[in-house]
């Protein structure tokens, strides 16, 4: 085995999961593999299924019909669409392993303590995930999650995987504070999850190397993935 089967990429938002993503998309094939494990990839992202929430929601707002997912201003009617957004990507990653030819699928995600964490979006994920997963967290302190989000927003893009933000208030409320650190600081190289055993390694970002995507990037990332790689293999 040359690859890791399957990484779950998780951070605060604007933290850097998706720059990481774009950087990898920029690179060979045979230079993934040899420097980050990582061969051909299929990424499964839930911010899409989450906006199509909210745009599906305005069109019934609009015609006259009540919302199904989310309020007026922003926010999960129930916790618990946080629950079946994570049942989704378990659903969509089954689905795509049908025909899959691939090497590595991605799952990405952001969890604040506000909706459960970390810890209660993990119980969401499927057995067929878990015995082949390792996690990278990218690790931002809460002030620099603020900045990005304000710096990366677009409103006309509001859509992008790139350029999607969160208005202050509601960056603050749902993910001002996350559970990582609680969860793994007496577990320093793996986390039990439903039975399963799971390796995972920080990518620290306070720096923001994540931004240009250059050459700090690609070292910092690599020396990340090696340490998970030792890891995953000794699962």
């Amino acid at each position: 085995m040359k690859t890791f089967n399957i990484i779950l990429l998780i951070a605060r938002p604007a933290a850097g999961k998706s720059e990481i993503i774009d950087y990898l998309k920029r690179m060979s094939t045979h230079e993934r593999i040899e420097r980050f494990h990582i061969g051909q990839f299929e990424e499964i992202d839930d911010f899409p299924m989450l906006w199509h929430w909210f745009e599906e929601d305005a069109l019934l707002e609009k015609m006259g019909h009540p919302r199904l997912h989310t309020t007026s201003d922003g926010y999960f009617k129930q916790i618990y669409f946080w629950d079946l957004l994570i049942e989704r990507m378990s659903l969509e990653y089954d689905k795509l392993m049908r025909d899959f030819a691939g090497d590595t699928v991605i799952l990405e995600f952001s969890r604040g303590s506000e909706h459960g964490g970390y810890q209660r979006s993990f119980k969401h994920l499927s057995k067929e995930i878990l015995e082949d997963l390792a996690i990278l967290y990218i690790d931002v302190p809460w002030k620099e999650s603020l900045r990005k989000n304000r710096r990366r927003f677009n409103p006309d893009r509001p859509d992008s995987i790139l350029e999607h933000g969160l208005p202050d208030e509601k960056l603050e409320r749902l993910y001002r504070h996350t559970d990582w650190h609680d969860l793994t600081n007496s577990h320093p190289e793996k986390l039990e999850i439903k039975g399963y055993e799971v390796p995972y390694a920080v990518f620290p970002n306070e720096d923001d190397v994540t931004t240009d995507n250059g050459l700090e990037l690609g070292l910092r990332l690599e020396a990340v993935l090696d340490v998970l790689w030792e890891r995953y293999q000794t699962g």
